[in-house]
């Protein structure tokens, strides 16, 4: 029972960091962007968080730093597919590229250091509960973070006006100009916000999750979070719930492992991406109703002249 508890906290652990970057992919893709280039906005948000960590000693400050640069490569990013017209797709690939190629020059200094691990505090009264205590109340405060944004969201694209302009934004952008609302500049705030998601995630990664700095760390964490936005149909609920499945999976390769099964460590080390790649080719079995899911503009420029 210890080591099922303890499975469970390390899948909540892993799948924090998915949710976050996901969660932040979502909105903009609830807008009608895809930014691909979420593993490198995850890979300078952690060489930030890091850096600041090891320079001020304030876990707080990394979180807001790694947030801050993926921001700002997200606006540039905003700034080219939203008012330049580029390829998205093409535009987030090279951001993507971008991003990693950064992070490795920079943080070339970084990887002497390793930040000491955090000690958790408990929930009061439930960090004691036998069993459960240990499996859920006895994490980081960002993983209970990524709970309360998932439902967060939830309630503004279901039940606030806020929602309903994002959405109409995704679904129908000629129609949201023609009634006032500024698409562009609306696309370009949920770019940026998304992108400090993807930051924040990238900077938990470094900080907490596995508090160093290596190149290429991330890992393709990026990608699977792309990937959930349609696993969960543009979901936030359902994107909390892809991020726990697709953590469980990576953990569950260090909890065969530890319990001496025998299976090939590569075949191991492969199960989450795998996974990810099952899934989305059972969801695709019916691109029909993938297509009446996803925001009808996604990835379409925007002209308010055109």
């Amino acid at each position: 029972m210890e080591s099922l508890a303890l499975l469970i906290a390390a899948t909540f652990n892993a799948g924090t960091v998915l949710a976050i970057a996901a969660l932040g992919l979502l909105i903009n893709e609830k807008v009608g962007v895809v930014n691909l280039g979420a593993e490198g906005l995850m890979l300078c948000g952690a060489l930030a968080g890091f850096a600041t960590v090891v320079h001020v000693g304030v876990h707080p400050l990394g979180f807001l730093a790694g947030m801050a640069v993926a921001a700002l490569l997200s606006l540039v990013f905003g700034w080219l597919v939203i008012y330049l017209h580029t390829n998205q797709y093409a535009t987030g690939l090279a951001l993507s590229l971008f991003g990693a190629g950064l992070s490795a020059f920079a943080g070339q200094p970084y990887t002497q250091y390793k930040l000491p691990e955090l000690i958790t505090p408990h929930v009061p009264l439930l960090g004691d509960v036998p069993w459960l205590g240990p499996a859920l109340f006895r994490q980081h405060f960002l993983a209970y973070a990524a709970v309360a944004l998932a439902l967060a969201l939830m309630w503004l694209f279901d039940r606030t006006r806020t929602g309903l302009v994002l959405r109409a934004v995704g679904e129908n952008p000629e129609s949201a100009h023609a009634l006032g609302y500024p698409v562009r500049r609306i696309r370009l705030a949920a770019v940026v916000v998304g992108g400090a998601l993807c930051g924040l995630a990238g900077a938990y990664v470094s900080t907490v999750y596995t508090p160093l700095w290596v190149e290429g760390m991330i890992a393709g964490k990026g990608w699977i979070a792309l990937a959930l936005t349609t696993f969960a149909t543009w979901r936030p609920a359902r994107v909390l719930l892809g991020a726990y499945l697709f953590g469980g999976v990576t953990m569950l390769q260090f909890h065969l492992q530890g319990i001496g099964v025998q299976v090939p460590s590569q075949f191991l080390t492969m199960m989450p991406y795998l996974a990810t790649v099952i899934v989305l080719v059972l969801i695709s079995r019916s691109p029909l109703w993938i297509r009446t899911q996803m925001p009808q503009s996604l990835g379409k420029p925007f002209s308010p002249g055109a």
